[in-house]
């Protein structure tokens, strides 16, 4: 990347031009997931004056108390104990949380292919277990599984069997043509939790990032979860994917950013693939955003020339940087953030399409809104441009 700034967020000389509330809590964040000068960084933060509660707020927002318990508790005498024992009440419900996860994640999959149905989990218990090597050294709190679209109808009959319900149930008529632009069904537990996101597209349609989801069922790996081989993305579709997550999300959670980190640091990639992949979908400015956060502000290493030189790289990354470190809600239905994301692609022809898939494609928020009769399912852009229209007057 050309002219990289020089964001230094674990650097002492950064520390010492910023005084901002939040600035030291923020970087002990940062360095308890670092990958380099861990040990020597976090005792030099924790002998700063620092608001726990704050921290601990920053820990439960960015999701990492596996990771922060984990740092901290190497320096139990320079933390206070009601705050240590605050992260180690969060650290077991989370791994309570996370081995419940995983005996369900075994039963479901188990149950959908045992009805003929193909299940590609790739985050979860899976993503902790690839990454971390134990499932209760991530923090998560649903499961995500990837079916093939012509699959849906069959495995909602199949979690309907399990006693999980659709969070929306359009009927047959729209569920067919939502399945065609749509990506997810959401699935409550018998607590009316959302628990489950059944999926056959990775992200909207009108991001315009085309995954072929049949080839990561060609090329998917295995891993052990439970004593129970499962299928889940390779490492190199893995690596695409929570880029592509992360920025869909626009950054507003570091654990993305060291899931990046560990997947770089924890597993061979053939990177000849992920660079012609990347090229494919028109997301190399979004890898080398995601490669270059890894790299600058966890010490993620990087092999040579993985960093695609793109002025307009430089740019966003110091923008990004402060949807990172701001600790308010940002907006992910306002003009800036779609203005963002075509920012992101470096075609002209993905930013276009984007543009066009955003004010046309009906989301599930349109097809639940209004019940159309079959023949005047078209209906549905104009419906998606009215709602559209109005969520960006109010959000202006």
């Amino acid at each position: 990347m050309a002219a990289a700034p020089d964001i230094q967020l674990l650097s002492s000389e950064a520390e010492d031009r910023h005084g901002a509330p939040g600035y030291s809590e923020f970087q002990l964040l940062l360095a308890c997931c670092a990958y380099t000068s861990r040990a020597e960084r976090v005792r030099a933060l924790l002998s700063h004056r620092l608001n726990w509660e704050r921290l601990l707020a920053l820990v439960d927002r960015h999701r990492l108390v596996p990771q922060v318990y984990a740092a901290l508790s190497a320096y139990s005498d320079l933390v206070p104990n009601q705050h240590l024992d605050a992260l180690r009440l969060r650290y077991r419900d989370n791994a309570r949380k996370a081995l419940w996860f995983t005996g369900e994640l075994v039963r479901i999959v188990s149950h959908l292919e045992s009805a003929g149905i193909k299940a590609l989990p790739y985050k979860g218990p899976v993503l902790a277990q690839t990454l971390y090597g134990e499932v209760t050294e991530r923090q998560f709190g649903d499961l995500d599984i990837l079916i093939l679209a012509a699959d849906v109808t069959k495995a909602k009959a199949a979690l309907l069997d399990l006693g999980y319900k659709p969070a929306l149930d359009l009927g047959l008529q729209v569920e067919a043509d939502y399945i065609k632009t749509g990506y997810e069904y959401s699935f409550k537990g018998t607590n009316g939790q959302n628990l489950l996101e059944l999926q056959w597209r990775i992200v909207p349609r009108f991001y315009s990032i085309d995954f072929d989801v049949a080839d990561f069922f060609d090329r998917a790996g295995e891993i052990n979860i439970g004593e129970r081989p499962i299928r889940t993305l390779r490492p190199e579709d893995l690596l695409l994917v929570l880029c592509v997550h992360a920025a869909k999300h626009a950054w507003v959670q570091l654990s993305w950013l060291c899931d990046i980190a560990q997947l770089l640091k924890s597993q061979p990639l053939n990177w000849k693939a992920i660079q012609d992949e990347a090229r494919r979908l028109g997301i190399e400015r979004i890898v080398s955003l995601n490669l270059f956060f890894a790299h600058k502000s966890l010490g993620a290493r990087l092999p040579d020339g993985r960093l695609k030189e793109d002025p307009q790289t430089t740019i966003l990354a110091d923008e990004i940087l402060n949807i990172i470190k701001s600790s308010t809600h940002y907006n992910t239905e306002s003009l800036p953030y779609f203005h963002l994301m075509m920012r992101l692609r470096e075609r002209w022809q993905d930013r276009a399409r984007f543009l066009y898939r955003l004010v046309f494609t009906p989301s599930v928020s349109e097809w639940s809104a209004i019940r159309l009769p079959k023949p005047l399912h078209s209906l549905y852009r104009l419906v998606r441009l009215s709602r559209l229209a109005k969520r960006l007057v109010a959000a202006a």
